[in-house]
């Protein structure tokens, strides 16, 4: 395919276009229509086909012949353990335990809550429901019980798949009991609990509830693939809303097969039997596009890895990975490369390793800065690739499209939009802005296949934040410009959605737990630019009178409210106390000002600010914090 052909053809003609696509999916019911749109401005693809996403992912790759190719390569430097799954093996392996989900009484349409570490059964659990046609939501093992509880009650699960622990470095986390909180706290319950017992530690169970998933499943008989509708849900993915509630993004099964296929191939140029590496964790979106289905369906090996860029045992960790399995691409976020770049600056241990495999590396799910772009590209003497897209699109939205002909790449940019992406910038008032001219991104509709057209039992709340803002279009919460050939340049969210080593986190929730404590009288929580992790949030704080608590003190307990309550993985570690927070006459606190501020950019005082002074005084607050360089200490 030739690169600006197919994405002038897929605008232009758009139902024509991914007709021919869909061609690619072995379809039990072959659509004989491509689109349909809606009045509210959504839309369906292919609203007549029938498939299965296992049965692409599993029985179709052993009809190909690709029965005894590896699948699913494990690797856990955390724990030793080493396993490989060919497409046979990895096949019997789903149809038992669909069918013994099928015996807990799963059915198509019925939800499943899967809270797993990155061990292979996880895997195994998401193409297990969707063999059946049960709707998995898998919640990243790291959330807090609370927000566990949270995606429980709103997605409903008639079960609950989780393991006893998850490991980190040489840390052991207990999930069992995690669950058994979130439980306590949701008003809905699932029928059972099914847990995976590890050896590094043995969960305690609840009689009647908890099930051993090992007894479970051997006594269970394989199912077969259950055909679904091209419009029925695959899975719910909750990500980072700015109320503070996690909107589920709901994933079509027909279009996700067709954009994975056709990302796997065009975007990635990645060919049935090579070898594939999302480094990632299947609690996010990439791990469902990138570790599981997109990989399989497309008939490549992924390797699934348990551990860190990092002291699993060293900063060579990802090169030993590449060598040991002849990795011929791999993605992942430019957090992971940063820290290795610390760890490593000169590349001594990458040096220890066989490269050739490696063809390119594809980086995403936060900026990838010039400095750690040139690094990386300079010691691998490999293509380094940066791309852009989100938990609701599924799949890239920019990228050099190296399976295509005539693809471009350019540093410093997430590239070119990649064809069935309409990407344009939008000021204010919704009217179109030229080149290099700075706005909101947005892509004009219709969206192409696999994204994300509702919220899970919200489509209002849908409308409301991606649709209304700017009619006719979909409203990304990304702001930046295109240049003259049309690379897009990402500057950043244009709402309270940070990113935090690749995880969007709404510091709106963080707010609302700093202002429930009892001495503070108001707060904003804004990101900060970090180093290492992109970005990290920061508590500013104005205290109620006479409020006598020690900063120090409070910071410990604004700390611990928000790792109870979010999660480790939010980074909330820091806490300045201010005499006031700069505001509009009418009250609104000016974040996006204190950011500016924070990481030490120029910015405009706002013509509506009721005092400028207090700019000074927060400026003076944030060089003695030792923002954005180090933030170790609090400052009053």
């Amino acid at each position: 395919m030739n690169y600006p052909h197919s994405h002038a053809r897929s605008l232009r003609e758009p139902a024509a276009f991914w007709a021919e696509q869909a061609a690619s999916v072995a379809w039990y019911r072959t659509p004989t229509q491509a689109l349909v749109e809606r009045p509210d401005g959504t839309h369906q693809w292919f609203p007549d086909g029938e498939l299965n996403s296992c049965y692409l992912a599993l029985d179709h790759q052993i009809e190909q012949g690709r029965g005894e190719q590896d699948a699913l390569i494990y690797d856990s430097p955390v724990t030793g353990r080493k396993a490989r799954y060919s497409f046979r093996q990895l096949r019997d392996e789903v149809a038992r335990l669909a069918g013994a989900l099928r015996d807990l009484g799963v059915g198509k349409g019925d939800g499943v809550i899967i809270y797993m570490p990155m061990v292979p059964e996880a895997a195994m659990a998401m193409l297990a429901c969707a063999r059946i046609g049960a709707v998995h939501s898998v919640v990243f093992g790291g959330f807090a019980p609370h927000e566990l509880a949270v995606r429980i009650d709103d997605a409903r699960p008639k079960l609950l798949l989780t393991a006893s622990c998850g490991l980190e470095f040489e840390r052991v986390i207990e999930y069992k009991p995690l669950v058994d909180k979130a439980l306590e706290q949701a008003g809905h319950q699932p029928e059972h609990v099914l847990v995976l017992q590890r050896p590094q530690a043995r969960a305690a169970m609840r009689e009647g509830r908890d099930l051993d998933w090992q007894a479970t499943v051997a006594d269970a008989s394989p199912a077969d693939p259950v055909p679904v509708a091209s419009g029925d849900p695959l899975y719910i993915m909750y990500t980072s809303g700015t109320t503070g509630k996690p909107k589920g993004i709901v994933r079509e099964n027909g279009g996700h097969a067709v954009a994975l296929l056709f990302a796997m191939r065009h975007v990635y140029g990645m060919q049935p039997g090579e070898i594939w590496w999302g480094i990632s964790d299947v609690g996010w979106v990439v791990g469902h596009s990138l570790i599981v289905y997109g990989p399989l369906m497309n008939g490549c090996t992924t390797v699934f890895y348990e551990g860190k860029p990092i002291r699993t045992p060293d900063a060579g960790a990802y090169w030993r990975v590449v060598e040991e399995y002849g990795v011929n691409a791999l993605f992942c976020a430019p957090t992971a490369m940063r820290a290795i770049r610390k760890e490593d600056p000169q590349g001594e241990l990458l040096r220890r390793y066989d490269q050739r495999s490696l063809k390119q590396l594809f980086l995403a799910g936060e900026k990838l800065d010039s400095s750690t772009h040139q690094w990386l590209e300079a010691l691998t003497g490999k293509p380094v690739h940066d791309h852009w897209w989100q938990t609701e699109t599924g799949w890239p939205v920019t990228a050099p499209c190296t399976g295509m002909e005539d693809f471009a790449a350019r540093a410093g940019s997430s590239n070119r939009a990649v064809p069935g992406y309409d990407v344009q910038v939008l000021d204010d008032e919704g009217k179109p802005l030229g080149p290099n001219q700075q706005g909101a991104i947005v892509i004009a509709l219709p969206l192409p296949p696999g994204c994300a057209q509702t919220l899970w039992n919200n489509h209002e709340r849908y409308l409301d934040a991606y649709l209304r803002t700017y009619p006719g279009y979909y409203h990304t919460g990304d702001g930046g410009y295109l240049d003259d050939e049309g690379f897009v340049y990402i500057m950043g969210r244009t709402d309270d959605v940070i990113n935090v080593s690749g995880h969007r986190l709404s510091t709106g929730e963080m707010e609302d737990l700093v202002a429930r404590h009892p001495a503070v009288a108001e707060c904003a929580v804004i990101g900060v630019h970090d180093e290492l992790k992109g970005q990290v949030p920061l508590g500013l704080v104005v205290l109620k009178d006479g409020a006598g608590i020690a900063a120090d003190r409070l910071q410990s307990e604004l700390v611990a409210t928000v790792r109870e309550q979010i999660g480790a993985l939010a980074c909330f570690q820091k806490v300045a106390v201010v005499k006031r927070l700069p505001k509009t006459r009418s009250g609104k606190i000016l974040r996006a000002v204190l950011r500016k501020i924070a990481d030490g950019e120029a910015y405009s005082v706002p013509p509506t600010i009721d005092d400028p002074a207090i700019l000074d005084e927060i400026a003076e607050v944030l060089r003695a914090f030792k923002v954005p360089a180090g933030m170790s200490s609090v400052a009053r």
